[in-house]
């Protein structure tokens, strides 16, 4: 039986953190392959203007070249409307019947799990692998949740995409902080630069 993990956030834009979380979680819960899924219309972030998806994309697809076990899925940006993680879920078990599913998720969107579209659902069609933060301990999620739950052994990398893109904003470096392919991509393309 063929093991995926499900990663999808904005990676506005993605960096080292999220990679090492991947392959943490790949290598602890024996994944044959990593989703990298770019939130198309993400519905908790609606306030905040992103990155176009073009340019998420191509960062996420730098990002994890050189990693056999990591793809990058276009599923939420080809969909219309907001990207429903739930949505996600059903069409990658469509495209990979009788694979076992995994969404890897942060500590602090355990915190806000049950705000989720469809949240019971999500639970039928994946198990919850969730990666705490930096500093921080196992927090005890709302009941009901914690059934299933796999908390990752991950490293404590305090990296965050906010302040990348202020670094990025004021010129400042971001070398070590992401892919040398990304940066250079943020280079080129002066991303995060003209903003306000």
């Amino acid at each position: 039986m063929r093991r995926i993990g499900l990663f999808g956030g904005t990676f506005d834009p993605p960096h080292f953190g999220h990679l090492a979380l991947a392959e943490w979680a790949r290598e602890q819960l024996r994944l044959d392959r990593v989703l990298f899924v770019p939130a198309g219309a993400p519905p908790h972030k609606r306030a905040r203007r992103l990155s176009s998806v073009a340019a998420r994309v191509a960062m996420t697809r730098l990002a994890v070249r050189g990693n056999p076990a990591f793809r990058l899925s276009q599923l939420e940006v080809r969909r219309r409307g907001p990207s429903f993680t739930v949505d996600t879920l059903r069409a990658v078990r469509a495209g990979h019947p009788g694979a076992e599913v995994f969404l890897l998720m942060g500590e602090d969107s355990l915190d806000d799990f049950r705000t989720w579209h469809e949240p019971a659902a999500i639970r039928g069609l994946a198990r919850l692998a969730v990666a705490r933060r930096p500093g921080g301990r196992r927090r005890t999620p709302a009941r009901g949740i914690a059934r299933g739950l796999i908390w990752l052994d991950n490293p404590g990398l305090e990296l965050s995409s906010s302040a990348i893109r202020a670094r990025a904003r004021a010129g400042r470096s971001v070398r070590y902080l992401v892919p040398d392919a990304v940066a250079r991509y943020l280079a080129r393309h002066r991303l995060y630069r003209s903003r306000a």
